[in-house]
């Protein structure tokens, strides 16, 4: 008999049916590209260049920005740069530039869109990023190509966390619900797609390659898009 520990360890699976699926869309920080640039360019080399300038010890910039950072998510301005560049008195965009050399894209990523172009599937990248932070990354991985279009929630007016989001992407796209495939590291969205009645669901369960796997207990898990080719 399995204990919980071990059911909650193994993931759910979802048995490719390409048949079933038209469209396919992608996060991309934490589902495409590897979420460690992310992670330390928010919660360390910001923190740092802000303690530098405002007199605070690292950790005390650090605790200051979190609790921000925090206070903002699941709203458009939680990934605005702009918006944090006035509130931080940085210029983020630049920044970012300085540290552009650890944006990376997942193992798989790119034999993926591969795989969904070959098999005539349509490709859109959806993100909650800001279009300047979608700029630089598209120039570093050079991914753009692979996508019919490239929507960021600053396009729509809401963030993916809010079910509305994916009623307007479907005005404007014209894809079926039904057989939409989405693909995202964040549940809260995941979930805000279900409840539109989003027909498959994936949830990538290591956003970062500094961190561990963690498995969804509601959706169907993959630790890389290979897991997705067939």
């Amino acid at each position: 008999m399995k204990n919980k520990t071990e059911e909650h360890s193994r993931p759910i699976y979802w048995e490719p049916r390409w048949d079933r699926v038209d469209t396919v869309l992608l996060d991309m920080d934490g589902t495409l590209l590897d979420k460690h640039f992310d992670d330390y360019f928010w919660e360390h080399y910001v923190p740092g260049v802000f303690a530098a300038k405002n007199g605070l010890t690292p950790l005390q910039a650090r605790k200051e920005l979190l609790a921000r950072y925090q206070s903002m998510e699941g709203t458009l301005e939680w990934t605005d740069l702009d918006y944090w560049s006035e509130k931080l008195g940085l210029d983020i965009p630049a920044l970012k530039l300085k540290v552009d050399h650890l944006i990376q894209v997942h193992p798989y990523v790119i034999d993926f869109l591969q795989f969904c172009r070959g098999i005539g599937k349509e490709v859109h990248l959806v993100t909650n990023a800001h279009s300047k932070t979608l700029d630089i990354k598209m120039r570093r991985t050079d991914i753009g190509s692979y996508f019919d279009r490239i929507v960021c929630s600053g396009d729509i007016g809401l963030p993916k966390e809010d079910p509305l989001f994916w009623d307007r992407l479907e005005e404007l796209l014209g894809f079926d619900r039904k057989r939409t495939l989405l693909a995202d590291d964040n549940e809260n969205v995941l979930q805000a797609a279900a409840t539109y009645g989003m027909g498959v669901l994936i949830f990538v369960s290591r956003p970062s390659s500094r961190a561990g796997v963690l498995y969804s207990k509601q959706f169907a898990s993959i630790v890389y898009f290979n897991e997705l080719i067939v």
